[in-house]
């Protein structure tokens, strides 16, 4: 399975690469919005881990976009703070789940295997 992710916070993308590297997953990282958007659409992902306040583009946006191209990935959002609007905005724009930071990985790893239960995206 293959995990884009999307994370401004290096040490946080370093942290949750190598974890999910260690359990079986192919991870690509990119550190801002325009690049995360061209690796999205460039290659194929199961999942894409993303943040909301990322710079040249937010997350938001990304989504957004990506949806209104068809593309029919599994999306889960990671926000620095989530207030019930921010996590209802971002399942409203097409996220499958979100998970607000800080958080333990052990549940993030669980979020992400629960999505990909759920079957198999399309190419787009």
């Amino acid at each position: 399975m293959r995990i884009l992710v999307i994370e401004d916070e290096e040490k946080a993308a370093i942290y949750i690469k190598k974890g999910l590297c260690e359990n079986g997953f192919q991870v690509e990282v990119a550190c801002e919005g325009e690049t995360g958007l061209h690796y999205a659409l460039s290659s194929f992902h199961d999942l894409i881990v993303l943040d909301i306040m990322l710079p040249l583009r937010d997350g938001w946006s990304i989504i957004k976009d990506l949806r209104e191209r068809g593309c029919r990935r599994r999306f889960l959002f990671s926000p620095h703070v989530t207030p019930w609007t921010i996590g209802v905005k971002g399942l409203e724009l097409g996220a499958d789940d979100y998970l607000a930071k800080p958080f333990a990985f052990s549940e993030l790893l669980a979020r992400i295997r629960s999505i990909l239960r759920r079957g198999s995206p399309t190419q787009m």
